[in-house]
C-alpha cells in the first residue's frame, strides 16, 4: 500500500501580524499538511481588502509558472476572494479555497460613522459566497456574520437574495484558532520563593483601542482606587494613536502601576502575566479572546462581559452583566475584597481545550475535506 503524500495548502495572508500571524504559525506546526505561505505586512487593512487580491493573483501565477503545484488555498478575510478567483480563473487556475474568519466587518464597532462601511462588509459577503469552505474562530463570530448578511440583503427591495444567507451557513463551521501555551507554561514555578504582591494585581492585556473599551476599565479603577488597595499591569499592543484615557490613567494611577506598555519579549510578557490575580475585559467586541486565555493560563481569574465570544469560552461564574448588582464595578469590588487567583490545575482545565494539541485534528479534517483527500 502506497502512503499518500500530505496535501499542499497555499496560505495567503494580507495582514501577517498579531493573531493572524500566530494562527498561521501554529497551523503549520501542528497540522500535517504541506504549506506554502505568501504574505504581506500587517498594515493598512482597508487597502489590503481592496488591493491584495490582484497582488496575490500575480504571485500565484508566478509560482505555478515556475512549476509549483497546490491542492488548495486558505486565506483570511482581508482578501477579496471574488476578485482573486476570477483573476486566477482567467488564467485557467482552479483551486479549492477556504477562508478563516478571525473577524467579520458586520459586527466591528466603528468609532465614528463610516460612509465606506458597506464596501468592506460586502467584500466579506462576496468572499464567503465565492469560497468553498468557511471557518470561524467562534460561534459568536459566525452568528454575527450571518445576522449581518441577513440585514444587508434586506436593503434591496427588488432583488430577493435572502436565501444566500443559508447558502453561506451551509458551508460554514466553527474552529477555535488554537493556542500555543509553551511560552506561558515554560516559566511556571520560576517565581517560587519570591515575595508575592500582597495587594491584588489587575491585568489589562488587550489592544489599546476603542473597541476594547478602556474608558470603562480605567474610570472604574479611578472610582475604586480611594477604597481599595490594588496593583496594575497594563500590557497589550498599542499604536502611535491611542485613546486619551491611557495617558490619564498613567497619571491618576501612577502609584499603583507595576508595568505600563507592550511587552515585546514573550518571556517577559509571560513573567508579568504570572504576577496577576485578576484579568479583566470590558470589550465592546471580541471574536475569540486570545489575550484573556493567555492570562487565565498564567493563573489570573477572568472577569468578562456576559456576551460576545466569552459566553462560549467561560462559565457564568467568570462573567458579569452590564447592569445591576452583577455589573463590572460590583464584581470587581468583590474580587478585590476576596482575591481568588486560579491554581495551576484550574488554569489548565479552563484553557487546555483550546490548545493546538486539542484542535489540530479538526483542522486536518477540514483541509483534507477541502481538497478531497
Amino acid at each position: 500500500m502506497v502512503n499518500k503524500s500530505p496535501c499542499h495548502i497555499l496560505l495567503l495572508e494580507p495582514y501577517y501580524g498579531g493573531s493572524h500571524q500566530s494562527f498561521l504559525i501554529g497551523l503549520q506546526q501542528h497540522v500535517e499538511c504541506r504549506f506554502t505561505l505568501l504574505s504581506l505586512p500587517a498594515r493598512k487593512w482597508k487597502l489590503r481588502m481592496q488591493l491584495a487580491a490582484p497582488w496575490f493573483a500575480e504571485r500565484i501565477m508566478e509560482c505555478i509558472s515556475e512549476g509549483a503545484e497546490f491542492d488548495g488555498i486558505l486565506c483570511s478575510t482581508f482578501l477579496d476572494v471574488a476578485v482573486l478567483r476570477s483573476l486566477l480563473a482567467g488564467q485557467g487556475i482552479q483551486l479549492p479555497l477556504s477562508i478563516y474568519f478571525h473577524e467579520n466587518q458586520y459586527s466591528y464597532p466603528s468609532q465614528t460613522p463610516d460612509p465606506g462601511y458597506l464596501q468592506f462588509t460586502s467584500i466579506n459577503f462576496t468572499s464567503g459566497l465565492c469560497a468553498d469552505q468557511l471557518a470561524f474562530n467562534s460561534q459568536y463570530n459566525l452568528d454575527t456574520f450571518l445576522a449581518g448578511i441577513t440585514r444587508y440583503l434586506r436593503k434591496t427591495k427588488d432583488m430577493d437574495l435572502r436565501h444566500l444567507t443559508q447558502v453561506i451557513a451551509d458551508k460554514s463551521t466553527v474552529l477555535y484558532p488554537g493556542m500555543d501555551y509553551a511560552d506561558l507554561d515554560a516559566g511556571q514555578g520560576e517565581e517560587e520563593g519570591e515575595e508575592k504582591e500582597l495587594a491584588p494585581v489587575i491585568v489589562w492585556n488587550h489592544r489599546w483601542e476603542h473597541d476594547k473599551d478602556p474608558e470603562t476599565f480605567f474610570t472604574t479603577l479611578f472610582e475604586l482606587a480611594p477604597q481599595y488597595d490594588f496593583r496594575l499591569l497594563v500590557l497589550g499592543q498599542h499604536f502611535q494613536q491611542q485613546p486619551e484615557i491611557f495617558r490619564k490613567a498613567r497619571q491618576v494611577l501612577a502609584d499603583r502601576i507595576d508595568h505600563f506598555g507592550f511587552a515585546e519579549d514573550r518571556r517577559e510578557y509571560a513573567r508579568l502575566l504570572r504576577q496577576g490575580d485578576i484579568i479583566v475585559s470590558t470589550a465592546r467586541h471580541e471574536f475569540f479572546g486570545i489575550a484573556v486565555l493567555e492570562g487565565v493560563r498564567s493563573g489570573c481569574r477572568p472577569l468578562l462581559p456576559d456576551r460576545l465570544s466569552y459566553q462560549e469560552l467561560f462559565a457564568p461564574e467568570y462573567r458579569y452583566q452590564e447592569q445591576g448588582k452583577h455589573s463590572f464595578k460590583n464584581r470587581l469590588r468583590q474580587l478585590l475584597n476576596h482575591p481568588e487567583p486560579l491554581s495551576q490545575a484550574q488554569a489548565k482545565e479552563l484553557t487546555q481545550c483550546y490548545s493546538w494539541q486539542q484542535v489540530a485534528s479538526s483542522y486536518q479534517r477540514w483541509l483534507e475535506d477541502l481538497v478531497g483527500f
